[in-house]
């Protein structure tokens, strides 16, 4: 094991005995915001501190075994602990390591996910519905909870743009390398001479603020427009001016939801939208910002990059970024996203480990 870690696991260890004196102090007891800040800090670093004790362990053994070679009555049974205990160590220090990885304060955070029409005309739109029902899909085998925030139908029953927001367990964790571009070559519908066309969409997975609090929003810097809902929704829902537009005026960003017969709710939705909007494009910002000395396995997310292309005719999905090819289109479209998200996770954390490595060489 590299010593700069064991260093940081030492530390740690020492962390962890100094949180149970504090958290058995009466002052500490009494003060329940300061008690529950500690046990949260206790419950996470527990785990770790074990299984270092795990590895300290097996490797006291390693060098007890190694001492019982010079026993002839004890080689065999030395010798076979040397090799269970060698095959054991590296595990040991990978999982050490994965519990080192510095985790994403988002990951549990419910979404904000967006998807939006973009080259390819009614196609496109068509393809955006497709990928909205994918999510769908997902969400349901997840038991998350789907709520659309906004809609724009296309002609043909797309959509040229829809908002819904997302919430359960881990939502953000596991869709969070959806962002970019997403690319389908298929025969439209509306195609007489069976010719394959390309169309895109853009897809945006934002983890919802927690408060309007994160995101500092001087009421002067928004223009707030009402006006009457357009398409299904009943006669009440047509007949006022539910519909809420809310512009950000120093980003341009515009949000509008009239999904719900109420002004007052539909206010408080598009305000969440901006939000988290608002906090995406702070947060690129500041990610880009960062000049990065490995290539990032991921992608960056932006919004432009084709990250992934669904190829109908060939029953295949290409996700471009970690080069993998799954022939399998028709279960992914309805839902079925474990083995593609899985593996972008797995190949995003072997990049974190990796540069945990170098950091600490």
């Amino acid at each position: 094991m590299n010593q700069s870690i064991r260093d940081k696991l030492e530390h740690l260890t020492g962390r962890l005995a100094e949180l149970d004196r504090m958290l058995a102090s009466s002052e500490v007891i009494a003060d329940q915001n300061e008690f529950r800040k500690l046990s949260c800090e206790h419950a996470e670093l527990a785990p770790l501190v074990a299984l270092y004790q795990t590895w300290r362990q097996s490797e006291a053994d390693l060098t007890s075994a190694r001492e019982m070679l010079d026993d002839p009555e004890m080689r065999d049974l030395a010798e076979a602990e040397i090799t269970a205990i060698k095959e054991r160590l590296p595990l040991l220090e990978t999982e050490l390591s994965q519990l080192l990885l510095p985790k994403d304060a988002d990951d549990e955070r419910n979404v904000f996910l967006e998807i939006r029409a973009g080259t390819g005309g009614e196609e496109s739109a068509l393809f955006a519905g497709n990928l909205f029902r994918m999510y769908s899909r997902y969400a349901e085998r997840q038991r998350w909870r789907l709520e659309v925030i906004s809609a724009t139908v296309s002609d043909l029953g797309g959509y040229r743009e829809i908002i819904a927001r997302i919430s359960g367990s881990g939502v953000y964790a596991r869709l969070k390398f959806e962002s970019g571009g997403h690319r389908v070559q298929r025969v439209p519908d509306t195609e007489t001479q069976g010719r394959i066309h390309t169309s895109a969409c853009t897809v945006a997975v934002m983890p919802e603020a927690d408060a309007l609090a994160e995101v500092l929003i001087n009421p002067s810097e928004i223009r707030i427009d009402t006006y009457r809902a357009s398409g299904a929704g009943g006669q009440h829902i047509n007949k006022t001016d539910s519909a809420v537009r809310i512009t950000h005026l120093p980003t341009g960003i515009v949000v509008e939801c009239q999904d719900d017969r109420s002004q007052h709710k539909n206010k408080a939705q598009a305000l969440s939208v901006l939000v988290a909007r608002i906090r995406d494009r702070q947060q690129s910002e500041q990610h880009a910002s960062i000049a990065s000395e490995r290539r990032n396995l991921i992608g960056s997310g932006d919004r432009s990059e084709r990250i992934r292309t669904y190829n109908f005719p060939q029953g295949r999905v290409t996700d471009h970024r970690i080069n993998l090819t799954l022939y399998k289109i028709d279960a992914i479209i309805d839902g079925d996203l474990d083995e593609l998200l899985g593996a972008l996770s797995a190949e995003h954390q072997s990049d974190l480990l990796a540069t945990l490595s170098e950091n600490s060489a």
